[in-house]
């Protein structure tokens, strides 16, 4: 008996052994995430057609994220620019990005005492060549996956430009209209 348990020990030694030396010879290692590294996403605008009309990145800042956004081929003004509670931008309407992300049940706009929701932004001006650029932060939001109050909850999240200007007080939508370019935030 104490042959196969002396043996079963050199066979125990000698496989560890060798997966040392198979981890040491190709350098392989778990990935480490870097704690501090930021969050990144994107997303690609398209208007009521399905042509591109832009796109947004999004990164993790210290108080939020930082959302860039850049458009082309959309009606000069100011339009209603909102975060919407699903990532789905079925055409031709958007109606499957349901309402704003509003994780902490507020009411709507800027200017409502009782609001603002999360995916409450700015109105976007589009210049009289169709084009325009915004960046701005979105406070107390993530893009950890898990976390409150994160974009990228279970369903996802997408960035609806509306056809007419936001109020920044009617709920739910400010009364910006129709929803003419989405695009969901991945």
């Amino acid at each position: 008996m104490s042959r196969v348990l002396l043996l079963f020990m050199i066979m125990v030694t000698v496989l560890a052994g060798c997966m040392s030396l198979d981890k040491a010879a190709t350098g392989s290692k778990q990935p480490q995430k870097v704690k501090n590294e930021p969050q990144r996403a994107t997303a690609k605008l398209i208007d009521q057609t399905g042509k591109s009309v832009g796109t947004a990145s999004f990164e993790e800042v210290q108080n939020g994220v930082k959302m860039e956004l850049a458009v082309t081929n959309i009606a000069p003004g100011q339009h209603g620019l909102h975060i919407h509670e699903v990532g789905k931008c079925t055409l031709p309407d958007f109606q499957s990005a349901k309402k704003h992300f509003n994780p902490t049940h507020k009411e709507h706009g800027e200017k409502n005492p009782k609001g603002k929701h999360m995916g409450d932004m700015l109105n976007l001006t589009v210049d009289s060549t169709g084009k325009a650029n915004a960046s701005l932060v979105l406070a107390g939001v993530t893009l950890q996956k898990g976390q409150a109050h994160s974009l990228f909850h279970f369903g996802g999240t997408s960035i609806v430009i509306h056809e007419k200007i936001d109020d920044y007080k009617t709920d739910p939508s400010g009364d910006s209209g129709k929803r003419i370019a989405c695009g969901v935030i991945q």
